[in-house]
């Protein structure tokens, strides 16, 4: 699960380092620049396996993982890996101008093309070694990882779950064009489409495409059709047509974008809330055995947060309507006293539907053939990978819905990307590019110096307590269930779910580099931009 990200109509505009940099170390820049290339060539030439990734391994590759154990012949294309890769090397070759980055990215969405489906989307991971392979895995290492039940069933299909599939086509997106060469085309075009034919008439999407409804789990329905905005299914895809429309500049586009904010209206329950996911009745379900059929205040303020957005986006007052009554209930929801844990806390994670209650979920056993998630209205013992309580800005959301409802139509829409307008930039739409993220970093050169130092003599970032798991060994037996494993990551030793390993033992961490090569890009982008 990941945390909803919100993102308003001024993420839109791309993030260019400004802070001024005066090097007191001339030298640093290049240094900089040398360090990069060193730990680059030393993840393409040594790390990738066919210019994918993982997202954590053993020095000698004896072991590897992405979120969960990976054969040798596998790659993530979920976040942090093989996706995020791609994005990096163009952010570097856009910072450096060295082909070698350039290149990089090539090999990067060669692995992914290779991947997709033959509807257009991907799934979490990619094995080279082809279907049977991958079955294998899920019959053996995924089936037994007790939280993540997404893993344990064999789909054949996509996901659109934590990004990975909107993800995957917006690298293709950014590859193309740093080039326009045609070579991309193709892909590009199969993922867009493949998200235009997965979006249902009302304009949401399933998590999962070409739907399926074979995963039946202790008694639950498949819940991979149903209506998702579990970790910005949706969002996500409305976020990516629209970035297509904007720079591509297809018509046909403007209606799916146009469904798709409408679903926010049509789902949002009478209470003011929304569930993560609903059935074709837009009614809240479950999902997992941890999701309880309910609504979620963190949806609730992550959807009415984008419902400013689309209001910026169409000047549709609709848009607005109903934030108060999201409001109204966020505040009706609100933790009692005793359970915010001194003010940390302000929701649960659940609240019961009707009678507005906060739910929370627990788990007994062991492991995933031999252990049950159930809820109640107890907070103690929760579970330790999904959290029962979150903290919501509700202030926030109350002053963004007053800034915005006091400006005029033509104040809150003048930097819609939908707007009907000449393009006043340079050159053509073509050669613009955003991620549509935002980020701030802008490291002083103690910074700097410290991840250059940082850098092995292979070119390796190497870190402690990366996310491993118990090798596969085969199903789990049964046990008593106890609360032994109500708060862990992981249950017994059958259970192949991650957790953080608690030994010196040193791991490349694709992330780490990630997170490293991004410092030193700020660096350098500030450097440049204090020289001009």
């Amino acid at each position: 699960m990941r945390i909803t990200k919100i993102l308003p109509l001024a993420a839109l505009i791309i993030f260019t380092a400004n802070q001024q940099i005066l090097p007191q170390n001339n030298k640093l820049p290049q240094e900089a620049e040398q360090a990069m290339l060193k730990a680059t060539r030393y993840m393409v030439e040594t790390v990738s396996t066919n210019g994918g990734y993982v997202w954590y391994y053993r020095p000698d590759f004896s072991r590897r993982w992405g979120e969960m154990e990976a054969y040798k012949t596998m790659i993530w294309v979920q976040s942090p890996g093989t996706v995020s890769m791609g994005h990096l090397f163009l952010d570097a070759y856009r910072a450096t101008g060295d082909e070698y980055y350039y290149q990089a990215a090539e090999k990067t969405a060669n692995a992914l093309v290779w991947g997709q489906s033959p509807e257009g989307g991907w799934n979490y991971v990619i094995d080279f070694a082809g279907d049977r392979s991958l079955k294998q895995w899920y019959n053996t290492i995924g089936k037994n990882g007790w939280r993540l039940e997404e893993f344990q069933h064999y789909y054949g299909n996509s996901t659109f779950d934590d990004d990975v599939t909107s993800n995957a086509a917006r690298f293709l997106l950014r590859l193309y064009l740093e080039k326009l060469d045609p070579v991309w085309k193709p892909s590009l075009d199969k993922s867009i489409d493949f998200i235009l034919e997965s979006q249902y008439p009302l304009g949401g999407w399933p998590q999962r495409y070409p739907l399926k409804y074979d995963f039946n789990k202790e008694g639950h329905p498949d819940y991979t059709s149903y209506y998702t905005f579990n970790d910005d299914v949706i969002w996500e895809n409305v976020n990516f047509l629209v970035q297509c429309y904007q720079i591509l500049g297809q018509e046909r586009l403007l209606d799916p974008i146009r469904r798709g904010m409408n679903f926010y209206l049509i789902s949002q329950d009478s209470s003011g809330g929304w569930g993560q996911q609903l059935g074709m009745n837009l009614e809240a379900e479950g999902a997992r055995t941890y999701e309880p059929k309910a609504l979620l205040p963190r949806d609730a303020y992550g959807n009415a947060m984008l419902l400013i957005t689309f209001y910026q986006y169409t000047g549709d007052k609709r848009f607005l309507a109903r934030i108060p009554d999201a409001i109204d209930w966020l505040e009706r929801v609100k933790l009692p006293v005793s359970q915010t844990s001194g003010g940390r806390y302000t929701h649960s994670t659940f609240v019961e539907m009707g009678t507005n209650k906060p739910i929370f979920v627990h788990r007994k056993g062991s492991n995933v053939k031999f252990g049950r998630y159930f809820y109640d209205y107890n907070d103690q013992k929760l579970l330790g990978h999904y959290g029962g309580k979150s903290s919501i800005q509700v202030a926030r959301l109350k002053e963004e819905y007053s800034r915005i409802s006091a400006l005029s139509v033509e104040e809150a829409t003048k930097d819609s990307p939908l707007k009907v307008e000449r393009f006043q930039g340079e050159g053509t739409p073509q050669h613009f590019y955003n991620l549509n993220r935002t980020f701030s970093m802008n490291p002083d050169e103690k910074q700097v110096q410290t991840i250059i130092q940082s850098l092995d003599n292979e070119g390796r970032w190497l870190i402690k307590h990366a996310s491993i798991s118990n090798p596969y060994i085969g199903d789990g037996v049964k046990q008593e269930l106890t609360d032994e494993f109500a708060s862990t990551n992981v249950g017994d030793e059958t259970d192949t779910s991650p957790f953080r390993d608690p030994s010196d033992q040193v791991y490349i961490s694709t992330g780490d580099y990630i997170r490293n090569m991004t410092m030193l890009i700020s660096y350098i982008n500030s450097v440049k931009t204090n020289g001009k």
